[in-house]
C-alpha cells in the first residue's frame, strides 16, 4: 500500500523562530512512517536499541543434591541406637526381660523414623529413605504388639515377629538403599516359626493316685485338641490329653465329687502346660460324682461320658474360666 502523508499546515506563530517550525515539520514526518509499512503491517523500528527487544532468559538455578557421604553419616547416626536395642531383644529371655527389650526397641524404631523423615537425602536415595522411614514405624508397632502376656496361651513374641510385616518391610527398604551404596547396618532380632506340638491321644499330662473303679470317657468333637482336668477341692486328680475328633477313657477313678475343667487350643507347650494359640478355658457347671458301692452279688461303680462339643439333647452346661484360675 502506498501512503500519501497529508502534510499539516502550520501557522507560524508570531515571534517564533525558524528552528521551531522545522521541529514541527520533522515530527509530522515521523508519524505516518511509523503507522504503516509497505507490506501492510506495522513497521518494526530500525536502528538504535530498545528496552522491549527480546533477550535470552537466564538459566534456572538448580539446588545441589545432598552430599552422599553426609547422608551416610546421618543414616548411621539414626540407626545406631535402634541396632543396639534390637541386639538386646535378640539376646533377651522370654518374659519380663524380653517385653522390656521390645518396648525399648519400639521407641528407638520410631525415633529413627523421625530422624530419617527430616534428613537431607541425595536424589537417588529419596525414595529408599522414605521407604525405610515408613518401614521403621511399622516395625515399632510390631515390636509392641509382639509383647507376651506372660500367662497361659501366650504365643512367643518371636513367633509373632516371624509373621509380622514390619521386619520384612525394613529388610526390603535396606536392600533398596544398599543397592545404591548406602548401608543401613541394621540387625533384626531372631524369630521363631510357629510350632504344632501335640501329645498322643489319651496321654496323661498329670496323673495322681487312682485306685477306684470309676470310669470316665471324654469325647472331643471340637476342631482343636483338648486337655481335660479333674480336681477335688484345690488338688488336681489327673489331666488327660484328647486329640480333636477322638475320645479317650480313664479307668480306676476314685470315688468322690470332681470339678471337670477343659482347655482347647493349638500347639501344646509342656513347660507351661498350656496351648499357645487359639486357647479357651472352660469347666462343666455340674460336678462329676463317682461312687463305688458294694451290692449283693457284686459292686456298682460310676461310668461317665463327657462330650466337649455341644450335642443335641446334651444336659451339661459349661462356663468360661479365667486362664489364671485354670488348674495346672
Amino acid at each position: 500500500m502506498t501512503v500519501t502523508p497529508l502534510w499539516p499546515r502550520f501557522r507560524r506563530p508570531r515571534g517564533a523562530g525558524r528552528a521551531t517550525a522545522l521541529g514541527a515539520a520533522a515530527l509530522a514526518l515521523v508519524l505516518p512512517l511509523a503507522a504503516c509499512s509497505a507490506g501492510g503491517g506495522s513497521a518494526a523500528p530500525t536502528g538504535g536499541s530498545s528496552s522491549s527487544a527480546a533477550g535470552s532468559a537466564p538459566a534456572p538455578s538448580t539446588s545441589p543434591t545432598a552430599d552422599p557421604d553426609a547422608y551416610r553419616r546421618a543414616l548411621t547416626g539414626a540407626l545406631r541406637p535402634l541396632d543396639s536395642a534390637l541386639r538386646t531383644v535378640d539376646g533377651a529371655r522370654e518374659g519380663g526381660a524380653l517385653n522390656k527389650a521390645l518396648d525399648s526397641a519400639a521407641g528407638k524404631a520410631e525415633a529413627a523414623a523421625e530422624a530419617l523423615e527430616t534428613v537431607a537425602a541425595p536424589d537417588n536415595a529419596l525414595a529408599g529413605n522414605s521407604q525405610l522411614a515408613t518401614a521403621l514405624r511399622a516395625l515399632g508397632q510390631d515390636l509392641r504388639s509382639a509383647r507376651g502376656s506372660g500367662g497361659r496361651c501366650a504365643t512367643s513374641p518371636r513367633v509373632e515377629l516371624d509373621t509380622a510385616h514390619g521386619p520384612q518391610s525394613v529388610e526390603e527398604a535396606a536392600r533398596t538403599l544398599k543397592a545404591l551404596g548406602y548401608d543401613t547396618s541394621l540387625r533384626l532380632p531372631r524369630t521363631e516359626r510357629a510350632q504344632h506340638r501335640r501329645l498322643a491321644n489319651g496321654a496323661f499330662v498329670r496323673d495322681g493316685s487312682r485306685g477306684g473303679l470309676g470310669r470316665l470317657t471324654v469325647n472331643n468333637g471340637t476342631s482343636s485338641d483338648a486337655v481335660v482336668t479333674l480336681t477335688r477341692g484345690t488338688r488336681t486328680a489327673f489331666s488327660l490329653y484328647v486329640r480333636k475328633g477322638s475320645k479317650a477313657t480313664v479307668r480306676s477313678v476314685n470315688s468322690g465329687a470332681y470339678t471337670v475343667y477343659f482347655t482347647t487350643g493349638e500347639d501344646w507347650n509342656g513347660g507351661k502346660r498350656s496351648f499357645t494359640r487359639g486357647c479357651s478355658f472352660e469347666k462343666f457347671d455340674d460336678k462329676a460324682n463317682f461312687r463305688t458301692v458294694r451290692v449283693s452279688g457284686g459292686t456298682q461303680y460310676t461310668v461317665l461320658t463327657f462330650t466337649l462339643n455341644k450335642v443335641f439333647g446334651g444336659n451339661a452346661s459349661t462356663s468360661t474360666v479365667p486362664p489364671g484360675e485354670f488348674p495346672s
